[in-house]
């Protein structure tokens, strides 16, 4: 069953001969919800992971918590973030943590070493071991955390799944995607935080609300527009350096949001006329069937589906070259070995 949603999207050859192929599924959907354009199954149920997270900051900001903390629209972005652990984002997360009144000791998130290869070769000469800070969802962590005091909930039960925090995290992302709320497959991310799957679909046209959110009520709206625009004003703190988010939002320009997660997933939105003038916000989610183990054939998916709708300009194509959607094989000598490149077309 799994197998029939996913089709060939990224083929790689060496020596000029086929060598690996990874299969994929893609929604495209307008915030209407109308299925623009689809590649595999769109209706293909899968877990967000980490594309979730700007819908797991919707409650807290719904709530008034960035007005009650104080709180800026960079640490709103960080709390969408899968941030590098850079001595940057370290800084802001302590910063983030003091005005909620929380500590770093009170994260569940776990430890592991930063994404950014050069805070990692500087940690390792100081004899500084990373901390939760470094996690790459310390940022989502912390935000639930402020939500969670913000009602007066428990602190140490946040991940719970059972808790009010996350029913009413899954009941929001719900009630945006288009969807029952008791269709979400529960599952547990790698950062012990309860996870859910859901359609491509859905997921898409939550991404599309989330770029235009005039069709909901007011607060709603609010709140989305907030995100919307903290993400989009600090790519930087949503990612970090040499990332894939933060390089496609910084080469769009405002147009374009993208958010990735673990296994191959892959948001994106797209704000009303960037496809053309007087086009629909659109939202776009896809899935590598095999987890992206490369860790990069989403990225050069997402950016041929992308050229495919014609959103990219040339030159923000050449921009982000270094992603996709070709890309070139080398080896450990740095010899350019084999050749990867996208091959399907999207069904308008």
């Amino acid at each position: 069953m799994m197998a029939a949603a996913y089709l060939p999207v990224y083929a790689l050859s060496r020596g000029g001969h086929p060598e690996s192929l990874h299969y994929g599924a893609i929604a495209v959907v307008s915030v209407s919800g109308d299925l623009l354009a689809a590649y595999g199954d769109p209706h293909l149920a899968t877990f967000l992971r980490s594309t979730a997270k700007p819908f797991q900051a919707l409650p807290l900001v719904l709530a008034g918590g960035l007005e009650h903390f104080g709180l800026s629209a960079q640490e709103l972005a960080l709390i969408c973030a899968s941030h590098s652990g850079t001595d940057e984002h370290a800084a802001a997360l302590e910063t983030l943590q003091r005005k909620i009144g929380i500590s770093e000791s009170q994260l569940q998130c776990g430890v592991h070493p930063p994404y950014h290869a050069t805070t990692v070769e500087r940690m390792k000469k100081a004899g500084e071991d990373p901390t939760p800070n470094r996690h790459n969802c310390s940022g989502k962590h912390t935000g639930m955390l402020a939500y969670a005091k913000l009602r007066g909930w428990p602190l140490d039960s946040y991940l719970d799944p059972h808790h009010p925090l996350q029913q009413k995290i899954r009941h929001q992302f719900a009630e945006l995607a288009g969807l029952p709320e008791g269709k979400l497959a529960l599952g547990t991310d790698g950062c012990s935080a309860p996870i859910w799957a859901a359609p491509l679909y859905n997921t898409a046209l939550a991404y599309a609300r989330l770029m235009d959110p005039a069709g909901l009520h007011s607060a709603h709206r609010k709140a989305c527009e907030q995100i919307r625009e903290a993400m989009l004003a600090y790519p930087n703190m949503v990612a970090g350096p040499n990332r894939f988010d933060t390089h496609l939002m910084q080469a769009a320009g405002g147009r374009i949001l993208s958010k990735g997660g673990a296994e191959g997933f892959q948001g994106i939105g797209l704000r009303g006329g960037v496809k053309s003038g007087g086009s629909p916000a659109i939202g776009i989610a896809l899935k590598i069937a095999d987890g992206d183990g490369r860790g990069w054939v989403n990225h050069a998916v997402a950016l041929e589906t992308l050229r495919q709708l014609g959103v990219l300009a040339e030159q923000e194509l050449v921009a982000l070259a270094a992603f996709g959607p070709q890309r070139s094989l080398t080896n450990w000598r740095g010899l350019q070995v084999g050749q990867g490149e996208p091959i399907f077309d999207l069904k308008r």
